[in-house]
């Protein structure tokens, strides 16, 4: 909202109170200035001149020479406008005179002619093109006769003004005019409001008699109101209103419209006017638009309705978008005579999905879509009806023409004293507390130990006490406000026990080589359903998908990561190894929102070593993933009860996969893409795994115990086992653990062999056992007893004989 220093005098007495002070009680009052525009400071020498006499340039047919009274002297001046000829107050940069774009004016002579200064135009004193009415580009500044030769031009013009550039919170929509700033500042600067006159002379003949007004939606315009005007003139309004429309970014039209324009700045309320003979009918309807129905809007572009759009017509054909644009049939011309002014309530929801629709955003728009003031539409009316009559010579017909029922506002909030200082830990009393209420202009009624408070209807954003202790707070003074200290429990922060097991897991992977990425969250639907750890029937869609690749709620990490794969092996980029922590959603029948579960998951594809002088690259292979999930199993405290067990999974090879089991719990899973799969996806060899983060981030012992250096030596054996090849290795190793007893210290495989000299289905598996006894020296006898239990575990168990 651009709100004009000048402007806003006209409602609030700000003697003694400079624009800088203004925006400073404006901030601390709760609405924020970002910037104050100063376009023409420093610029001295720019005056009122007269021109006394005028011809053309001998050796120039586009340039006229000018003689010019700028009261304490003549001077003569070369302008190239049209409108120079015939110009008589204008407005003179003399020479030395510094204007927007550090253009520096200077005594000259052009083609042989001196000039002593510049006729200006508005976009020369620092004006934007946009905001120049069309008939006045390109040519100079034409000025009433009341305006004083050698006079400051910028001080008549309202150019020396300043303009607070505010930054409105979406609930102050009584902010969006000049009218409700007032209201604050008042309130600030206890100072009383003025406002605008709205009495006119209406004439004997009736409204109601040239125009009927028919709202058949009463939700969708909740009051419709039109008064007449005739006899209007169409001109250019008056300078002042004009510097005041630009002031505020818009761009004068003519009186009529310009009119209306002001009004809704002034008051917050929009307004339309409709030439009235060339409105079609003596009839308003407002109705729905019917489904295809087409419209040409003021901007000349042929709109195509639908059925939520809202429209204003004479009964047949629409003449407006209600609340966003008007039409071009009716639009207000040159010849206009006749002025149906429209003043309405319209529901803010389809306005707003009108504009939306239609690309169609507006000042207006902007309004109604926040909602309006009920009890300032009419006032706005006459407003307007006044100056239409004042500026455009217009005959006001009696009374205002309706449909519908103005919405009755009657907010009343309680409040008492203790609430205020408890909120606030001030010290008011009820006196100085009264006092802001009056100024902020609510209604106070005293209940004893409380207040009723009647709230304005300006103030659609006050509804519970909170709302009021806040208005208290911003007129008493947030600076004024003493500053405490909580008065609770004091203890020092920390990490959560689950913050701090994925701290270290990021940690682990990070320092093991891997990158993180973070993926979309949504996805696919077929995408959906791969690498999941539970089965759902359903997917988690999401009711507005921004397109078909992202409908649906993931439930598996792995899909993202392998596009990240795939998004990087396209760039040539192909030694990768990533991780992703994040949340997956799964299917909660019976609630309305999914189970959202924490996971972790990897990538890897390429090598994982590079190649070097002294070595060969290393691909990434199953055991390398495999030893990232082992060292991140132990970072987080689970030792014992993890197992890896051969699984069979979509999407992965049958051959390279296995479940990760704590416990003999899946928490996961470990394996290479399938190739067949890879290869459709046009991805290279990939091993991937996925854990539920949630059952890793448990509390585990973290008693750390030592072991003292044994003072008995340990004695080490190692021997070969024939299996069935579909024994896993940690089968036989379970089993050597149990069968060795208490001496043993340490099982460990060292070759497999599978091939030349064996049976078709049998391997061979080489383990190097380890014994210690912390109380004695092993013999030979005694291990050799505990070796022959091993073979025979390994044997009635497994079916395993010793390798010869």
């Amino acid at each position: 909202m651009l709100v004009s220093y000048q402007w806003l005098q006209d409602y609030v007495d700000l003697s003694g109170v400079s624009p800088e002070e203004v925006a400073e009680l404006l901030t601390r009052g709760g609405l924020e200035v970002d910037h104050i525009h100063r376009y023409h400071d420093g610029m001295d020498g720019v005056v009122v001149g007269k021109i006394t006499d005028s011809g053309p340039h001998p050796d120039a047919d586009k340039l006229t020479i000018c003689q010019v009274d700028l009261g304490d002297q003549s001077s003569q001046i070369i302008c190239g406008a049209t409108n120079a000829p015939k110009a008589s107050k204008v407005v003179v940069a003399k020479p030395g005179t510094v204007l927007p774009g550090n253009r520096v004016i200077e005594a000259t002579e052009i083609r042989g002619q001196k000039s002593e200064g510049m006729i200006c135009a508005l976009d020369e004193l620092g004006v934007s093109e946009n905001l120049v009415s069309k008939e006045q580009q390109d040519l100079i500044i034409e000025l009433p006769d009341d305006a004083e030769v050698g006079s400051d031009a910028l001080e008549y013009l309202g150019l020396n003004d300043v303009v607070l550039e505010i930054d409105l919170t979406p609930n102050r929509s009584d902010a969006l005019s000049m009218l409700g700033v007032a209201y604050d500042i008042s309130a600030l600067l206890d100072r009383p409001i003025k406002v605008p006159e709205i009495e006119h002379g209406a004439v004997r003949k009736n409204a109601i008699d040239q125009v009927s007004v028919t709202v058949e939606a009463g939700i969708d315009v909740p009051y419709y109101g039109a008064k007449i005007i005739n006899k209007v003139t169409i001109a250019p309004s008056p300078l002042w209103m004009q510097m005041r429309l630009v002031a505020a970014g818009m761009r004068p039209v003519n009186n009529v419209v310009d009119i209306t324009n002001y009004v809704m700045l002034e008051t917050g309320q929009p307004l339309h006017a409709f030439d009235y003979d060339r409105f079609g009918s003596k009839e308003i309807v407002t109705r729905r638009a019917y489904a295809g129905e087409t419209m040409t809007t003021l901007d000349e572009q042929v709109r195509t309705l639908n059925e939520e759009d809202i429209v204003i017509t004479n009964g047949h054909t629409p003449t407006a978008l209600a609340g966003v644009m008007g039409g071009a049939s009716c639009e207000v011309i040159e010849t206009t005579e006749n002025i149906l002014l429209e003043a309405a309530q319209f529901d803010p929801v389809r306005v707003r999905n009108t504009a939306k629709r239609t690309n169609l955003r507006s000042e207006s728009s902007t309004r109604f879509e926040k909602g309006l003031d009920a009890q300032g539409t009419v006032q706005a009316a006459e407003r307007a009806a006044y100056l239409l009559e004042k500026y455009a010579g217009g005959s006001v017909l009696n009374g205002i023409v309706e449909s519908g029922e103005m919405p009755v506002f009657e907010q009343e909030v309680e409040l008492s004293l203790g609430a205020v200082n408890t909120r606030l830990g001030t010290e008011l009393d009820q006196k100085e507390t009264e006092e802001i209420l009056y100024r902020l202009g609510f209604g106070v009624e005293d209940l004893g130990d409380r207040w009723r408070i009647s709230i304005p209807s300006r103030r659609l954003d006050i509804n519970i006490q909170e709302d009021l202790i806040e208005e208290i707070a911003r007129i008493y003074g947030y600076d004024r406000i003493p500053t405490t200290y909580p008065v609770s429990e004091r203890s020092a922060g920390r990490l959560s026990n689950t913050q701090k097991l994925k701290r270290k897991a990021r940690r682990f992977l990070e320092g093991a080589g891997l990158e993180e990425a973070i993926t979309y969250s949504l996805t696919s639907e077929e995408k959906s359903k791969r690498f999941r750890l539970d089965e759902f029937s359903d997917d988690v869609r999401v009711l507005m998908p921004m397109s078909e690749e992202r409908k649906v709620l993931r439930q598996s990490l792995l899909p993202q990561l392998l596009d990240s794969i795939s998004y990087n092996k396209n760039r040539q980029n192909n030694d990768l190894a990533l991780f992703e922590m994040g949340a997956v959603f799964l299917p909660n029948p019976g609630e309305k929102l999914p189970s959202e579960l924490w996971h972790i998951a990897g990538a890897f594809s390429g090598n994982w070593t590079a190649a070097a002088w002294n070595k060969t690259a290393e691909p990434v292979d199953f055991y390398t993933a495999k030893g990232i999930v082992e060292g991140l199993l132990e970072q987080l405290g689970l030792t014992e009860g993890v197992t890896y067990q051969v699984t069979k999974r979509e999407q992965l090879h049958p051959g390279q996969s296995a479940d990760v089991l704590v416990n003999g719990q899946v928490v996961g899973f470990i394996g290479q893409l399938h190739p067949t799969f890879a290869t459709r996806e046009g991805l290279p060899v990939t091993y991937v795994f996925e854990l539920r983060g949630e059952a890793l981030l448990t509390e585990q012992d973290k008693t750390m115990r030592y072991d003292p250096l044994p003072r008995f030596p340990a004695i080490k054996r190692d021997f070969a086992v024939v299996v069935d090849a579909q024994i896993a290795a940690s089968e036989v190793q379970h089993v050597i653990y149990e069968a060795a007893g208490t001496w043993v210290k340490d099982v460990t495989l060292f070759d497999v062999y599978e091939g030349e000299h064996l049976e078709p289905g049998k391997k061979s598996l080489a383990y190097s056992v380890t014994f210690l006894n912390k109380e004695r020296t092993l013999v030979d006898e005694e291990i050799a007893k505990v070796h022959e239990t091993i073979v025979e575990r390994l044997q009635s168990k497994l079916g395993a004989s010793l390798r010869g």
